[in-house]
């Protein structure tokens, strides 16, 4: 598992990665589910309601802190593979809750 020179095999780090991504994409159903919930129990008529983007936005801020947490810690650790892969993948959960919570 560990190589001679003291870092994880990239077979490890690939694992670690899907294992990593199915937890990401499940957080993210699960803020989209939420801010769809907020939007449709706000104003089942209006396009805009009040409560939906504050929820987008607070999602924001949960994968950001995720992404930093994450993220950097593995990079941290030099853990290249899985650090890259949890700051793009939450990164572009970013850029849709940030797209999403500017629809005020």
């Amino acid at each position: 598992m560990v190589r001679p020179g003291g870092g994880p095999s990239t077979g490890l780090q690939v694992g670690v990665s899907v294992a990593l991504l199915v937890i990401d994409l499940m957080g993210m159903a699960w803020l989209l589910f939420r801010y769809g919930i907020t939007g449709w129990a706000d104003n089942k008529g209006q396009r805009n309601p009040p409560q939906a983007p504050k929820e987008a936005l607070r999602g924001m801020w949960l994968l950001v802190g995720g992404a930093v947490i994450t993220g950097g810690g593995l990079l941290y650790l030099r853990w290249r593979i899985p650090g890259v892969a949890q700051l793009v993948v939450l990164g572009v959960g970013v850029g849709l809750f940030a797209c999403l919570s500017a629809r005020e």
